[in-house]
């Protein structure tokens, strides 16, 4: 468990990043959370920027609007984001589900039953939106982890991983945020699938190196 620690610290060293998760001016924290979650699922950030925009200038993110909005009104604002309609059938699904609901009374195990709600989606609306200590694992937690030995391969169980990094730092919403956008960052710049491993400041515990 102390290489989880190491490479927190090391990445934290690295890069200047703070909590992450943009959040608009004027919008509900919760629901814009929630929905840019279920947004990224398989594309990247930027297509989900454009997607959330459309949302906002339709006057679509609240959850009145999102509630009674035409389906394919719907699909046509979040195209950007791809697979768009299925998407748009996640989010009439969390909507109606959750709208009613006090923050309390929303649970990991609640979000998980909604129909298009995995478990890294569940996480990041209860990390990033509802500020509730889940650690969100992702490909890049996985890919990072497995190359820096971490776990001894790359394709393991969520929960596995997750209970790896919540051991170490127990009950910690701000390390838990902030671990996340070390990895994001690292593994966008170096560690991506066909890693940049020459120029990698971490390379010396990377197993990509001591092949």
């Amino acid at each position: 468990m102390h290489r989880i620690r190491e490479l927190f610290y090391l990445l934290q060293r690295l890069y200047n990043c703070h909590e992450w998760w943009p959040v608009h001016e004027n919008t509900d924290p919760f629901l814009e959370v929630s929905i840019g979650a279920i947004l990224t699922q398989n594309t990247n950030w930027e297509n989900v920027e454009k997607a959330i925009n459309n949302l906002i200038k339709e006057g679509l993110l609240n959850w009145e609007n999102l509630d009674f909005v035409r389906m394919e009104k719907l699909k046509e604002c979040i195209r950007p984001a791809g697979f768009y309609n299925q998407k748009a059938i996640y989010i009439k699904n969390f909507v109606k589900a959750v709208k009613d609901l006090s923050p309390e009374n929303i649970t990991r195990d609640f979000l998980l039953s909604i129909k298009g709600i995995g478990e890294e989606t569940a996480d990041s609306i209860l990390l990033y939106g509802l500020g509730k200590p889940y650690f969100v694992v992702d490909a890049y937690t996985k890919r990072l982890f497995y190359r820096t030995g971490i776990t001894e391969k790359q394709n393991i169980p969520y929960r596995k991983v997750q209970k790896m990094v919540m051991k170490v730092f127990p009950a910690d919403v701000y390390t838990y945020r902030l671990f996340h956008a070390l990895l994001v960052e690292h593994c966008k710049k170096y560690c991506r699938k066909k890693p940049i491993c020459r120029e990698c400041p971490i390379r010396n515990i990377c197993r990509q190196n001591l092949k």
